[in-house]
């Protein structure tokens, strides 16, 4: 298969079709009378909006490169055919349909480009905003590397994450993202450790959906730590812009391997952290989690 290289047009492309997906969302959402709510076999919940917007995106993604397409609401390949594979398209059309349901506005539209198991484009849609997080990582791109922020009617803009002092001698504030929905026991200790080995004060905030990776992209928050399931469709495309942006996404181990995807058959993530400033000493400051981990 030949590996075309991300273009500006790709790109425009892409972002327009994340767009038009989440205008398919908010119809819907803007409509409760015809969310048309399931449940799956696991029991997570499913809507018209996810329906409509898997419809748009697996029809229009081969247009714009044909390569294999795993989205949340179609059947997964088989895991002895997807290992032949070298580059997929890898979606949720619709993330965070607890939040759709909840009506807080904190879900969002994700489409990755996946090369060699890592996540090299990546798009994140948020429909109740209309805003489009970008990010773009591979060496052969013809376009700009980095992570972006579209908001309607604005050109984008280059966003990155904040940084962190060198050592721990700095008593600044570190920010914790936690989800809405997946309060652990290992959350508790691993903030008990974070207050042992960080300096100054922590503060922690909620949000839904893959917003988490995007708000630390921004430079708004510094470490969001999922200790709980994910499948590989929830992070692929965040994981891309935070990277982009100069963060890190790696698993849950001393060592803080990077998390990588297609490497099973379930396409469940293993518990990973999504990390800020990637130069920033994460292994001295998770070391007692990590140990007991």
């Amino acid at each position: 298969m030949t590996n075309h290289p991300i273009t500006p047009e790709l790109i425009e492309q892409l972002v327009d079709l994340s767009r038009r997906a989440g205008a398919a969302i908010m119809a819907i959402y803007n409509n409760k009378d015809s969310y048309n709510i399931e449940h799956k076999t696991d029991e997570s919940p499913l809507t018209a909006a996810d329906l409509a917007a898997h419809r748009l995106i697996s029809a229009e993604l081969p247009g714009l490169l044909s390569v294999p397409i795993i989205s949340e609401e179609a059947e997964v390949p088989r895991f002895v055919e997807r290992l032949l594979w070298d580059r997929y398209w890898l979606v949720d059309p619709l993330d965070g349909t607890k939040e759709f349901i909840a009506g807080n506005g904190q879900f969002t539209v994700n489409i990755a480009l996946i090369q060699g198991g890592r996540a090299i484009l990546g798009v994140v849609h948020v429909p109740a905003s209309d805003v489009t997080y970008l990010g773009v990582l591979e060496a052969r791109a013809s376009c700009n590397l980095g992570a972006f922020k579209y908001s309607a009617g604005t050109n984008p803009q280059s966003i990155a994450v904040r940084s962190l002092p060198d050592r721990f001698s700095q008593k600044c504030s570190l920010t914790v993202l936690l989800s809405h929905r997946h309060g652990t026991h290992a959350n508790i200790a691993l903030m008990e450790t974070l207050a042992r080995n960080w300096p100054g004060s922590i503060e922690t905030t909620n949000a839904g959906s893959s917003l988490k990776f995007c708000v630390i992209a921004e430079g708004l928050a510094d470490f969001y730590p999922r200790l709980a399931p994910t499948s590989e469709w929830d992070t692929a495309a965040a994981q891309a812009v935070l990277e982009a942006a100069g963060g890190r996404v790696v698993r849950v181990h001393p060592a803080l391997p990077a998390l990588v995807y297609n490497t099973s058959d379930d396409l469940l993530n293993p518990h990973f952290y999504a990390l800020g400033d990637k130069n920033f000493d994460w292994a001295t400051l998770l070391a007692a989690d990590e140990a007991a981990s």
